[in-house]
């Protein structure tokens, strides 16, 4: 019987140091979101003290003004930070099964920027966490598993270009800072329009298109992604699933991010937005 107290012992202090140091990294891994979102919020510009009027929307293209005017933001104020949980699925590579995510963003407004921080889970166990980031024009992706192996840490141009096309794509939940002097818009016919947005001297753009009621239901735009370890660019679309009250707003509360690839459509995030707040306390 001593042997396989011997052992029993030994596994039982192996399983004991790898909850210790998986505890410790996931630590590690929450003091870092916490600066990071420290300072963006340190760095976002106070929102101009007045609400949005009609007025304010006259110069934009019939597809963008029909939009904000169905979120409902007109008389309501300009957003300076935002503050959003979600939850889902997402895959790394087509044919891979589906893994729950669940999620907390942060954003600024002026200047742009945002962190997100994902967990991925593996039933009810936590697989990997990343921390996406978009701060000073730059964007860099943190991925750990079990918050000690890093199996991403990804920064540069290509980094820079896909984290402020995520952005524009992004202001869906936050519809007020479509009417920041840093975005330009042209009308695509009468069911879409063109946005630019301009941020440390880099330009992105995507295409929104709009039904006749006012609901965006797709944001199209050429994205860099990862591949094999190196980059491409390719067509990125996120595909608006179902809309729903959030901070006094009807916003898009669901949505699927897709590439699409020449062997076909890739969905590889399917997200549910289910809590907005916007100017809140730094959590």
């Amino acid at each position: 019987m001593k042997p396989f107290r011997t052992w029993a012992a030994a596994l039982t202090l192996a399983l004991a140091g790898g909850l210790v140091a998986h505890l410790l990294g996931q630590r590690a891994f929450s003091r870092l979101v916490r600066r990071d979102v420290a300072a963006l919020h340190a760095r976002a510009a106070p929102a101009p003290a007045t609400v949005v009027s009609d007025a304010m929307l006259r110069d934009l293209p019939a597809p963008v003004q029909r939009y904000l005017r169905y979120t409902g933001v007109v008389g309501q104020p300009l957003v300076r930070t935002v503050h959003l949980r979600q939850t889902g699925r997402m895959r790394l590579v087509p044919g891979q099964p589906w893994l729950q995510l669940t999620a907390v963003q942060h954003f600024s407004v002026q200047p742009p920027g945002f962190v997100w921080d994902g967990t991925l889970h593996l039933g009810p166990l936590p697989l990997a966490r990343g921390r996406d980031r978009y701060r000073d024009g730059a964007g860099h992706m943190l991925v750990k598993v079990g918050s000690l192996l890093t199996v991403a840490n990804a920064r540069g141009p290509e980094m820079d270009q896909g984290a402020l096309v995520r952005y524009l794509g992004e202001m869906i939940w936050f519809p007020t800072a479509l009417l920041g002097e840093n975005l330009r818009f042209e009308p695509v016919g009468d069911a879409a329009a063109r946005v630019t947005l301009t941020d440390h001297g880099r330009r992105v753009s995507g295409v929104m298109d709009v039904d006749a009621e006012g609901r965006l239901t797709r944001f199209v735009a050429e994205r860099y992604r990862t591949v094999d370890g190196r980059y491409e660019l390719a067509t990125f679309a996120a595909e608006v699933l179902a809309y729903g009250e959030r901070a006094g707003l009807t916003l898009p509360v669901r949505a699927q991010g897709v590439w699409k690839l020449p062997a076909g459509d890739f969905a590889y995030i399917d997200v549910t937005v289910t809590d907005v707040a916007y100017d809140a306390a730094q959590p």
